[in-house]
């Protein structure tokens, strides 16, 4: 096990720092600095825009679990994302659902259709695995567009917030923030204790070299689906998220260009770095709502951006930055 962990540091676009003793520590302090950061923003930016920064962060951070740590590349993650958006705003709509039913709903949605897909794709490697999930998440797609529970080209409309345990409204939008904030912290704090525990060295070792591990006596297969479970889950838990900060549930959740925006955003922030997709997904979303007036122009502009993140900096900003501190981030 020593002799594959040790291994588990080299990746071909992630940094490779080595973690000291203080690196706990440190990371202790970057989690301070978010939680602070979190209590702190919603009086500065519109809570709103922060709401939907925080759902596709933990999106980006669950697909970063798959593809940074699991060096698995999937297109189709739109798939968890959208059928739990669609899944919570349903329930929370036609059935009368409390939000955090309805949002566990979703996320047990996704945790399902991600077991099926996942052990599908996990058949076939690399580019393979890549067009399988992108040829489920059309699937999905199409599912979407006719069935009649997801309303079609209209979508799911003005879902109501309702009640937190059915006793804490959160129509107010500084009410609902504190919601989303925890849902992402905790989303966080899980994503991270995945990647330091056993597993997820194990889960390393076998994206540096799957046939050494397979020979160490790990059953690579059984790890590539778990992780890929937990990606599409915590995928599903921001797409529900999502659902009912908006109200709303729309094909535009399950097309193949939300699987596409995810890659970006774990790309620009750092993939395989633990807080780089939070700061992809500030820049993404940023540029998106504050570039808005310039109309097609954003999607030229972001491309732009990530050609520019791929051929200075490979490691993405986050990435760059702890190479320059030499401390992993």
């Amino acid at each position: 096990m020593s002799s594959a962990a040790a291994s588990t540091d080299a990746s071909p676009i992630a940094p490779t720092l080595p973690e000291g003793k203080d690196a706990k520590a440190f990371h202790r302090l970057v989690f301070v600095i978010i939680a602070v950061l979190l209590a702190v923003l919603p009086f500065v930016l519109y809570p709103v825009f922060l709401m939907k920064v925080l759902c596709f962060a933990l999106f980006a951070l669950a697909f970063n679990l798959l593809l940074g740590y699991g060096g698995l590349l999937s297109f189709g993650h739109a798939a968890y994302f959208g059928m739990a958006s669609y899944v919570t705003a349903y329930t929370a709509k036609n059935w009368g659902l409390t939000p955090e039913l309805a949002i566990l709903g979703g996320t047990l949605m996704a945790a399902l259709l991600g077991l099926v897909f996942g052990a599908l794709a996990i058949r076939r490697q690399g580019i393979y695995f890549s067009m399988i999930t992108l040829a489920l998440a059309q699937m999905v797609f199409f599912f979407s567009l006719q069935a009649k529970f997801t309303g079609g080209e209209d979508g799911i409309q003005a879902v109501p917030r309702g009640n937190l345990f059915g006793l804490i409204s959160l129509a107010d939008d500084r009410v609902l923030y504190v919601l989303v904030a925890v849902i992402f912290f905790l989303g966080l704090l899980l994503i991270y204790r995945i990647i330091h525990s056993p597993f997820g060295q194990v889960l390393k070792a076998i994206r540096d070299n799957e046939p050494r591990a397979i020979s160490l006596g790990y059953r690579a297969n059984q790890y590539k689906l778990a992780v890929f479970v937990l990606s599409t889950t915590l995928a599903g838990l921001a797409g529900s998220t999502k659902a009912i900060v908006f109200q709303l549930a729309s094909l535009t959740d399950v097309h193949w260009s939300m699987s596409g925006e995810v890659v970006l955003m774990t790309l620009v922030g750092g993939m395989g770095t633990v807080f780089g997709p939070i700061l992809g997904s500030f820049v993404i979303i940023a540029m998106e709502n504050y570039l808005a007036q310039f109309g097609a122009w954003v999607t030229i502009i972001q491309g732009f951006v990530f050609v520019i993140c791929v051929l200075v900096f490979r490691e993405g900003i986050l990435g760059l930055v702890a190479r320059t501190l030499k401390r992993p981030l």
